[in-house]
């Protein structure tokens, strides 16, 4: 729940303090990590694992609160009676999220608007519910960021319960948006000083150059459903999923169940509308029987039915689809071209 903005200070020797607190304390705390000269969310287990010079994760966050794949309940036959373990909530843990950039925090908007759509997904609310999001701004950016041209920035606060941006001098501004991050704030609160501080934000944070408006390209989207821009566009495209997998608002999904002879369960796993068996159906038909239209789905879904559905455009620029992708598919360059044609 948003409220009014609430600022303090705080240093950079309290935030490590703080956050070696959470670990003792048995809280899960994720956090980006180094590894194999890549940048992963894992879990820590001291404060100075964390990476802070990183432009971006490999992966976004969103798999605190929609796994790669879960357990949606386990059943067990024996003779003509079935019993059905349904899904536990308690086993959920109290989770922080740490140093996420703001187009990770900002993810969860458009993901929780698909979870929530028309049923809500009691399960994905409840893992969110218990995670707290302490995001850091962003300090340093690259060629594949426009979080800008998606209505977002390097020192956004949406999605974040508080956000931290360096203020010089070993200090940081703490900025405080919601009741789970005041709630935070308080229970921590040796740590946060100076209560109404204030900076010239803006001036700490990288500069990322806004191209196009989100608007903007769902009007042309609305007149582009036939060009051959898609085409051209999806020449080079392998249908290997990376670009979902990586992105922090892609929620498609497959159900499946897992047998093994008289018991099994049923799982919930990762999917992407970029694969060849997406919409393949029993018949034989599929309605996107090649890359193009897979591709023109792709960028409908974000740009054109979300911001109609749940008035939120499916991309926080965070440029990963871009980087992961093995053959140069640019997302980035793709809008640009498409607001061109």
């Amino acid at each position: 729940m948003s409220m009014q903005t609430e600022t303090y200070s705080i240093s950079d020797s309290n935030l490590q303090k703080l956050l070696q607190e959470l670990i003792n304390a048995g809280l899960r705390v994720i956090a980006p990590v180094k590894a194999n000269n890549k940048v992963l969310y894992k879990e820590i287990s001291q404060a100075s694992d964390v990476s802070t010079d990183h432009v971006q994760t490999v992966f976004s966050a969103k798999h605190i609160a929609f796994p790669r794949t879960e357990t949606l309940f386990k059943y067990k036959k024996t003779g003509k009676d079935v019993d059905v373990t349904d899904f536990d909530y308690n086993q959920i843990p109290e989770t922080v999220l740490w140093g996420a950039h703001p187009c990770d925090a900002a993810g969860f908007g458009p993901l929780s608007g698909i979870f929530n759509w028309d049923i809500s997904d009691e399960i994905y609310n409840k893992r969110l519910e218990k995670t707290t999001l302490v995001s850091f701004s962003c300090t340093k950016h690259d060629d594949a960021c426009f979080c800008t041209s998606v209505n977002g920035g390097p020192g956004n606060t949406t999605g974040s319960d508080v956000l931290i941006t360096p203020a010089g001098n070993g200090k940081n501004l703490a900025e405080v948006i919601t009741e789970k991050g005041a709630t935070f704030v308080s229970k921590h609160s040796a740590y946060f000083e100076n209560k109404g501080f204030q900076c010239n934000k803006e001036e700490f944070l990288t500069k990322v150059e806004k191209t196009f408006d989100p608007s903007q390209v769902k009007t042309r989207l609305e007149s582009a459903f036939k060009s051959d821009v898609w085409k051209k566009q999806a020449e080079r495209c392998l249908g290997c999923g990376a670009c979902a997998y990586v992105c922090p608002t892609c929620a498609c999904f497959d159900i499946q169940d897992d047998k093994h002879g008289n018991k099994g369960s049923r799982l919930r796993c990762w999917d992407s509308c970029g694969f060849q068996m997406f919409t393949l159906h029993t018949s034989g038909h599929n309605p996107r029987e090649n890359q193009p239209r897979r591709w023109r789905q792709r960028l409908m879904h974000k740009f054109s039915y979300m911001p109609d559905r749940i008035q939120q455009v499916g991309c926080s620029g965070c440029g990963r689809c871009s980087r992961a992708c093995p053959v140069d598919m640019n997302i980035y360059e793709h809008l640009t071209s498409l607001m061109n044609q």
